[in-house]
């Protein structure tokens, strides 16, 4: 499958990128930790089926030094030992906020509790609008049949500089 467009070589598609991309930056150097930012992206990523993002989500939380085993886990992480509480309600949030059209009500109530928990309101809002970020990039991959493999640690930094 080959990609349908080049987001990068259209001047409005470049602008919507880079903008993107400056949301990115601030979630990214917000408080809430880097690990969590990778394992929600990932889970993200995973269940909108986008090759791409899983593809720079895995690679960039290895290059930071998240182990094989955690990141082999995301998918099932329900079932796993391996995350803390903070990071389960985390991808909690990532799993509801991203399948929102099968509840009813969103995301429950049990697990916004939990988040607020786990993080402040600067890490919530990071959090929220790292779900929402990651769904719509999710979907300019999928949509544009952007494929993962080639993904090399720090590319997108220079992609849309």
């Amino acid at each position: 499958m080959e990609p349908r467009f080049n987001l990068l070589a259209n001047e409005v598609g470049a602008r919507i990128a880079k903008r993107t991309y400056g949301v990115s930056l601030v979630i990214e150097q917000s408080s809430l930790p880097g690990t969590t930012q990778e394992l929600v992206s990932l889970r993200a990523g995973q269940i909108n089926g986008c090759g791409f993002c899983v593809d720079i989500h895995t690679k960039e939380a290895a290059a930071a030094g998240e182990t094989a085993d955690r990141l082999h886990l995301v998918a099932a992480w329900r079932h796993a030992t391996v995350f803390t509480d903070a990071e389960r309600a985390a991808l909690a949030l990532a799993e509801e906020g991203t399948r929102l059209a099968e509840a009813r009500d969103g995301v429950s109530d049990e697990t916004w509790d939990r988040v607020r928990e786990h993080y402040d309101d600067d890490q919530i809002a990071a959090l929220v609008g790292l779900v929402a970020m990651i769904n719509a990039s999710n979907r300019f991959g999928v949509i544009l049949h952007n494929q993962g493999g080639s993904y090399q640690p720090g590319m997108l930094t220079s992609m849309t500089s």
